[in-house]
């Protein structure tokens, strides 16, 4: 680890790595498979920051804006996003982005020169926390190529940390804005038949004891951006049954393009457009793979994840496209990112008094006169 890059397995602090990179380096040192890749810190985003903004006069005017005046907002937000865009990145920065590139791309191919497609992926300091969400309020790049196109794109995703929900979000909590910084997680794309996110309980009943999964083909860009209604199923985390099991129709499907062509937004093909993205095999080993990840962390997670054609394994994970699943289905399952689930969290009751020994104490307590 150096003060501006970081190996994914080693990302440790969210103040160094943001939320997401915290999170994936956990994930991997706990085991879980996830895609490699490096971490850009906030160390860098500082660095580019002082050349931006020397004496931190923008962020100062977007921690005065008031939360309800949205044409400020935007006003002011798009101000600092082309002074972050226009500023001279730093030397130290982008030769430490490079190098870290690169290693990447020799760790993939085995050979030096080659310029794989990765996933480039904001990892702000404030996101992903059991007190509120940012998800999807900054921005993700997948399928750069190329050293010069990573160095545009992390500029790109420090710049969305100044987008105007972000912001307007960050503004009705009253957060400080001299302290926020942000990271930028770069990962090897991979290509999986199928894509999704799944919660470690109910969204819709808060229920603890299931494992809610949501998944569409191919990327999951598709359900992110709400080009598609996705498949739906609920497992029973007690017996492993299916207890639910919605199939929708999924009318589109985006595709990852190798070569640095990004993702291509396609009708799906009509073979595919009404058959379940999973079998019951994969959805169990989803479920049991959420179980480890809330077990590890100790309360219920809000997963993203991907399932691959083959085991992943170097080079650079890829799928062909097909439905049938060869290897076993646990061995196919990469994580992209897990994060405090937050819709229940706040919701769940506080227990009126402590556990007693027996019920009969917690009514002689009443008249004070415990035995």
């Amino acid at each position: 680890m150096t003060e501006f890059v970081a190996p994914l397995a080693s990302a440790g602090s969210p103040a160094d790595v943001g939320g997401k990179g915290a999170s994936l380096g956990e994930l991997s040192r706990a085991g879980v498979a996830v895609p490699p890749g490096f971490v850009v810190t906030t160390g860098g985003f500082r660095a580019a920051m002082a050349a931006a903004d020397p004496d931190g006069g923008l962020r100062a005017r977007v921690e005065a804006l008031p939360a309800d005046d949205l044409p400020a907002i935007a006003r002011v937000t798009a101000e600092v996003r082309e002074r972050i865009s226009a500023a001279a990145l730093p030397a130290s920065v982008a030769s430490a982005i490079t190098a870290a590139y690169a290693a990447l791309s020799a760790d993939a191919s085995g050979t030096s020169g080659s310029d794989p497609d990765v996933a480039v992926r904001s990892s702000a300091t404030m996101e992903d926390s059991s007190a509120a969400s940012f998800a999807g309020l900054q921005d993700t790049y997948l399928g750069v190529a190329g050293a010069s196109g990573v160095l545009g794109h992390v500029r790109r995703c420090w710049a969305s940390l100044y987008n105007d929900e972000s912001v307007t979000y960050r503004r009705r909590l009253g957060m400080s804005e001299q302290s926020l910084a942000m990271a930028v997680v770069v990962q090897l794309m991979v290509r999986p038949r199928a894509a999704g996110v799944m919660f470690t309980r109910s969204p819709v009943t808060g229920d603890r004891s299931v494992v809610a999964i949501e998944g569409t083909w191919g990327l999951g860009s598709a359900l992110v951006a709400g080009d598609v209604t996705p498949d739906s199923f609920i497992i029973s985390k007690i017996t492993g049954e299916i207890t639910g099991r919605r199939i929708s129709a999924k009318d589109r499907i985006h595709s990852y393009l190798p070569n640095g062509r990004g993702v291509a937004v396609a009708e799906t093909p009509a073979s595919l457009r009404s058959a379940a993205c999973l079998t019951d095999d994969e959805i169990r080993a989803l479920a049991a793979i959420a179980g480890r990840v809330e077990a590890h962390y100790g309360v219920p997670q809000d997963i993203e994840w991907a399932l691959l054609e083959e085991p992943p394994s170097p080079p650079v994970p890829s799928v062909p496209t097909g439905a049938a699943a060869a290897a076993p289905a646990a061995g196919r399952i990469v994580l992209l990112q897990s994060r405090p689930e937050t819709v229940w969290a706040g919701r769940t009751p506080v227990p009126v008094a402590a556990p007693k020994a027996r019920a009969a104490d917690h009514v002689l307590a009443l008249f004070g006169k415990p035995l």
